[in-house]
């Protein structure tokens, strides 16, 4: 693995994190929606992450290496949707009930922290290489 590698590990990181803060943003932006059934109602979503099967390198030796991660998919949450009896509300069902998405705001800011902490860790590993490649090359001066 050369420095070079690590800009397209610390980028397909970036990638893959821009999408769990898309995911995380879709989430708390939809959790308080209402639904007049189970099936209607909003349900969290999470991204799956995979090591990066496109980034397959070469090590040197004749051997090629999985650098990087993608995302391979974005999963819908299995949990319940929250039912609330509110007879009054106009998407309440026969029985009076309606649904409220299962997303759990707070569960949701704890992801985007850890997600934005990410974020910066793959930031501060290209400027940290970046810096190491200069001081390489005013070696040879």
């Amino acid at each position: 693995m050369s420095l070079a590698d690590i800009f397209s590990i610390a980028a397909s990181g970036m990638s893959a994190q821009t999408i769990r803060l898309s995911a995380t943003s879709s989430n708390l932006a939809n959790a308080d929606t209402v639904a007049g059934s189970e099936a209607e109602a909003y349900k969290a979503r999470r991204p799956l992450f995979a090591p990066g099967s496109d980034a397959l390198q070469s090590d040197g030796f004749g051997s090629e290496m999985n650098f990087g991660v993608m995302v391979r998919g974005i999963v819908e949450s299995n949990a319940p949707a929250n039912r609330a009896y509110e007879p009054e509300h106009p998407l309440a069902d026969d029985e009076g009930y309606v649904f409220y998405s299962n997303v759990n705001s707070i569960e949701e800011m704890a992801d985007m922290i850890s997600a934005s902490r990410s974020f910066q860790m793959n930031v501060e590993m290209i400027n940290t290489t970046k810096s190491m490649m200069q001081r390489l090359l005013t070696l040879g001066q």
